[in-house]
């Protein structure tokens, strides 16, 4: 049974909701330190859902907010609010909760609410935990067929087994991180943590606190003490992506770290012994920024002891089947799905193609298709068409027709959704999509999409 809980300064709403949500366990709160203290306990491990007013007597409910998500960063929370405070509400959305119902809110719509936030808590703290899986246990399988790409798992394999640092190279979508992982899991270090750090999608002083970590009370919203991923990775192996972000202070404590071995945590004044192989990507040609100077030149060199440049699927079409079909399977499995066979003109169509997004446009691509497929194999109707050099899809309109739109098109149309379906947060969007909050920047700028907010 799953355990909620509520936090109102009003007895009769706390009454209320406890009514309503009587299918499940829950406790409830007229104090937001009494709340504070209870997320920290043992007890509070367990909640899966917090309800939240706004308004509380002894702390603000912005305040609240930033502390819970301070202790617990994936509890999902519900604002409380009145119709006089609802732009409080969407404030806080913008700053991490889920959602917000006004009082007073009726049974069904609250009830429906919360079991859809349940269930996508559940699916989403599954996700986490199979990607644990695939970051510190089973590395996901590298699929290739051609002799290109053969040449760079055998350098891979080759290096692993050092502990040289490694800069991987290549275009976004290529398998950078996937790389990462098989270095890690065929080195020595493979018993310890492999920790995955995007660094373009930090601003300097977020990217600081998950390398280094922090104190409480070292700068504000800094409520709790919280560990690095520098130490983290301890022992084991620090992938740092779009290391070429990276700003120039940053890269300085990172010199740092790479040539003392040791850190300090941002508020501290004790240094912290760190034992960590650093392997670093980027799409940037990286001399490139030594030159112009952006990128540190000891850096550079300090995180190139071994190159290995992945080449972009364009380069590999051998790899173009191999990799469909195993995709094809994983999501036919993931969705319970009877699906064995993709037909030949759709294999023609995903041959033919020349897939600017690498393979992770790939990946994106045979997920629909497997989607939309209700029969035992994968059609061309729902498979990308090469024409020229763009891809066009077959959607289904509203009416159940279909009708051809420019791939382009239709992934401006799905962002301009997920911004409007999150209240314009551009974090949560991103992370819905699954791309980094500077590329969704690039996205909203290339597609004006701002613009339709009104």
């Amino acid at each position: 049974m799953a355990q909620i809980c509520i936090c109102d300064d009003e007895e009769g709403i706390l009454k209320y909701f406890k009514k309503v949500l009587k299918r499940y366990q829950s406790a409830t709160f007229s104090r937001g330190m009494d709340l504070l203290s209870y997320l920290e306990s043992e007890a509070g491990s367990r909640v899966e859902l917090l309800l939240q007013d706004l308004r509380m007597p002894d702390l603000d409910g912005i305040e609240i907010l930033q502390r819970v998500k301070e202790l617990r960063p994936h509890l999902p929370v519900i604002i409380i609010t009145a119709f006089a405070t609802v732009d409080d509400a969407v404030r806080a959305i913008k700053l991490g909760a889920y959602d917000y119902v006004t009082k007073p809110c009726p049974n069904e719509k609250l009830l429906s609410m919360v079991e859809n936030v349940l269930h996508l808590s559940r699916l989403t703290a599954e996700n986490r935990s199979l990607r644990e899986k695939v970051h510190r246990g089973v590395p996901e399988p590298i699929v290739f067929a051609s002799p290109r790409f053969r040449q760079v798992y055998d350098l891979t394999l080759k290096v692993a087994s050092s502990d040289a640092n490694i800069l991987i190279l290549g275009e976004s979508g290529t398998g950078k991180e996937l790389i990462a992982s098989a270095l890690h899991h065929n080195s020595l270090r493979s018993a310890h943590p492999f920790v995955s750090l995007n660094c373009a999608s930090l601003s300097d002083t977020l990217l600081e606190s998950q390398l280094f970590g922090h104190l409480r009370g070292a700068f504000t919203g800094a409520f709790a003490n919280q560990k690095g991923m520098l130490e983290e990775a301890d022992g084991g192996t620090l992938f740092l992506d779009e290391i070429g972000d990276v700003s120039p202070a940053v890269q300085g404590k990172l010199l740092r770290v790479i040539q003392e071995r040791d850190f300090i945590p941002i508020g501290s004044t004790h240094p912290k012994s760190v034992n960590v192989r650093f392997v670093a990507a980027t799409n940037k040609e990286l001399k490139n920024e030594v030159s112009e100077g952006h990128f540190r030149e000891d850096l550079y060199y300090r995180l190139n002891v071994i190159t290995i440049t992945l080449p972009p699927l364009r380069e590999r079409p051998e790899d173009v089947l191999p990799l469909a079909q195993h995709f094809m399977r994983r999501f036919s499995e993931r969705m319970s799905k009877d699906i064995h066979s993709i037909d030949p003109q759709a294999l023609e169509a995903l041959q033919a193609y020349d897939w600017p997004g690498n393979v992770r446009e790939l990946e994106n691509v045979m997920e629909r298709a497997v989607i939309l497929t209700s029969g035992s194999h994968i059609s061309s109707e729902v498979i990308p068409l090469h024409r020229g050099h763009k891809a066009v899809v077959q959607v289904l309109t509203p009416s159940h027709q279909s009708q051809m739109v420019a791939l382009e098109e239709m992934e401006r149309h799905h962002i301009l959704a997920v911004l409007k379906g999150n209240y314009y947060n551009k974090s949560r969007t991103a992370e819905v999509l699954g791309i980094s909050r500077r590329t969704l920047d690039r996205r909203i700028a290339e597609f004006g999409l701002m613009e339709c907010e009104g």
